[in-house]
């Protein structure tokens, strides 16, 4: 079992992947914090909470479009690659993974404050 480290939104979070997958969690790593600056900038969020929420619905609905269109229109980083049925499998792991660390990081902010 490998582990990167991972940079969402200027935060660092160690990742466990499989040994021989730790590019592509980078990789995956990179697309969410594109995302996540994309939609920070459009200025759509009222906190960092609600920022990630939103970051999450956007990739769920990218995951729901690829399934809804048979994997025609792949989502993928923007390297242009696009994914098999095994890749587009840890993509949904990757992204279910994400939003369970960033509930748990939601649920220890609303603590604190």
């Amino acid at each position: 079992m490998a582990e990167v480290n991972v940079t969402i939104n200027g935060r660092t979070f160690g990742i466990a992947c499989d040994d021989g997958q730790e590019q592509r969690v980078l990789d995956l790593g990179k697309y969410v914090d594109e995302r996540l600056r994309d939609i920070s900038r459009a200025g759509a969020a009222n906190n960092e909470s609600h920022l990630m929420v939103l970051t999450l619905l956007v990739l769920a609905d990218e995951v729901f479009d690829l399934l809804e269109n048979g994997g025609q229109e792949a989502v993928a980083p923007k390297n242009g690659a696009s994914m098999n049925g095994d890749e587009e499998q840890r993509f949904v792991n990757a992204i279910d993974y994400l939003a369970n660390r960033i509930d748990s990081i939601a649920g220890s902010i609303q603590k604190v404050s």
